[in-house]
């Protein structure tokens, strides 16, 4: 709805969720509640793919300081970080392939949101920041880790200990970024692309997630062992049995998908 300073819309088998506070897309009260509030529906009632992005000049120029971490206590610094952490595990659990688009600066809460998604998207000139030190923090929304995971201790570390803006040819050097869309109109393409991946073998593609879930958190052969369970049941999937039908019939790249 137009107004909200978080919106979740739906285009065919992709929602998209939109943070539109300008001028900055700060996040306060209002965004944090909106945020997991989006990301609850989404996991109440999956779609088949999900798009975030933001509208404005930038992505998020990061969190309201004066009226988020001004006067904010251990016990409550300990509380928001819990109830973020939750949202951010929920928004990962999803059943479906999520994509991040950014298509200007992207700073703080929104990068760790980012990171949190399967796919991170971004156009040349997108920049992108942990830039807690300037207040005394370190990322508390996943940040750090994730950034680890991605692009390796030493470069996380680097990126956090500093302070600095890295652009997105960077980050995509780094395994940070998935993709640089170089044209003219990136939130089209953002939107082309989560809405191809959106459209495939979703069934498929949550067993993909939970495989490479499995050998991020355990290990290559924890995710061998669950191999058979995950991806022994997509042969009782109408996806699977429409797509191979199709591919006899037709060749391949023929089938279209409907998520079940």
């Amino acid at each position: 709805m137009s107004g909200e300073v978080v919106r979740l819309e739906h285009d065919g088998p992709l929602a998209v969720l939109t943070f539109d506070a300008p001028p900055l897309n700060l996040f306060d009260d209002a965004v944090f509640s909106g945020f997991r509030d989006a990301i609850a529906t989404v996991a109440a009632d999956p779609p088949r793919g999900l798009l975030i992005r933001a509208e404005g000049k930038v992505v998020s120029g990061g969190v309201d300081v004066g009226k988020v971490f001004d006067g904010m206590t251990a016990a409550r610094g300990r509380a928001l970080w819990d109830e973020l952490l939750a949202t951010i595990h929920v928004l990962e659990d999803l059943p479906l392939p999520t994509v991040f688009a950014a298509h200007g600066l992207c700073l703080t809460a929104a990068f760790e949101i980012a990171l949190a998604c399967d796919l991170l998207l971004a156009a040349p000139r997108a920049r992108f920041g942990l830039v807690e030190i300037v207040v005394g923090l370190t990322p508390s929304m996943g940040g750090p880790q994730r950034l680890a995971e991605r692009a390796g201790p030493a470069r996380a570390k680097e990126l956090i200990y500093s302070g600095e803006l890295f652009d997105a040819p960077t980050l995509e050097r780094w395994n940070v970024v998935n993709r640089v869309l170089d044209g003219e109109d990136f939130d089209a393409q953002a939107r082309a692309f989560a809405a191809r991946i959106a459209a495939g073998p979703t069934r498929a593609h949550a067993a993909t997630k939970a495989i490479v879930a499995e050998q991020t958190e355990r290990g290559v052969r924890a995710a061998d062992a669950i191999v058979g369970e995950v991806s022994g049941a997509l042969f009782d999937t109408e996806d699977l049995r429409n797509a191979v039908r199709s591919f006899l019939t037709d060749g391949p790249g023929q089938a279209t998908y409907e998520g079940r």
